[in-house]
């Protein structure tokens, strides 16, 4: 299927939903402290989305039972959160979106628990900032591919992995829709050119280590391999006429 171009109209409803997700990840960025459950994450994030009239994008979607996705350390995404206790020096990613009056918004970060050795913190550094060479790809003429290489090239040169299994995609109506967008070039893997009105997220995963993963027994749990810590960050994003406008902004 082809992309969905978004009217301007349309787009400004998503960066309403954007700015509601982008609010509560702040809430709970400043909440992740050593010896809380992740199920707690969960519940500040479920309250903050009734507060504001809207609804989380993944509970129930193909039956995920929580209204966001906490993995920590090895774990790479759709981690569930529930009774695991963060503790210090942990790092755990916060993958969250939001419907408000029909339209999604996706984002995610990934927070340090207390303090983190300097290699952590250069992770979580290099996943972030691939993220952003990503976001000044995505321009009008361009193509998904594009963005694909950037954040490719950035990462490995830091010398980290890049998560195959799993990457961006369209936003709008669906949290999902066309087009994937890959954190990697994939030979003979549809390419898009970006127009304006596009709605994508961007959402680079990377892995210390080996870039294998695994699923684990709960069946949405992505874990890398050898054990090395991942770290994930996204934003939805607009391609206009000039530079990608960031929707889940504050």
């Amino acid at each position: 299927m082809a992309p969905i171009i978004k009217s301007k109209e349309e787009r400004e409803k998503i960066r309403e939903t954007g700015r509601i997700v982008a609010d509560v990840l702040a809430e709970l960025r400043t909440a992740v402290h050593p010896g809380m459950l992740t199920s707690e994450l969960d519940r500040i994030g479920a309250e903050a989305l009734q507060r504001r009239g809207a609804k989380s994008s993944s509970l129930g979607y193909h039956g995920y039972p929580k209204s966001l996705c906490t993995s920590i350390n090895d774990e790479v995404v759709h981690g569930i959160p529930g009774d695991r206790v963060l503790k210090e020096g942990d790092i755990v990613s916060i993958d969250f979106a939001a419907s408000y009056n029909g339209w999604h918004a996706d984002s995610a970060i990934t927070v340090p628990v207390g303090t983190v050795s300097p290699e952590v913190q250069r992770l979580l550094k290099v996943t972030e900032d691939s993220l952003y060479r990503g976001i000044a790809a995505a321009r009008a003429g361009n193509r998904t591919t594009d963005i694909s290489r950037s954040i490719q090239q950035y990462v490995e040169a830091a010398g980290f992995s890049v998560v195959r299994q799993y990457g961006g995609h369209g936003v709008g109506r669906s949290m999902h829709e066309d087009p994937q967008v890959l954190n990697y070039i994939e030979k003979g893997y549809p390419s898009y050119t970006l127009k304006p009105g596009m709605v994508i997220a961007i959402e680079p995963m990377v892995i210390m280590g080996a870039k294998e993963t695994r699923i684990l027994a709960d069946d949405w749990t992505v874990a890398t391999v050898d054990g090395s810590y991942s770290a994930h960050f996204e934003h939805t994003v607009a391609i206009t006429e000039g530079d990608a406008e960031i929707l889940t902004m504050p």
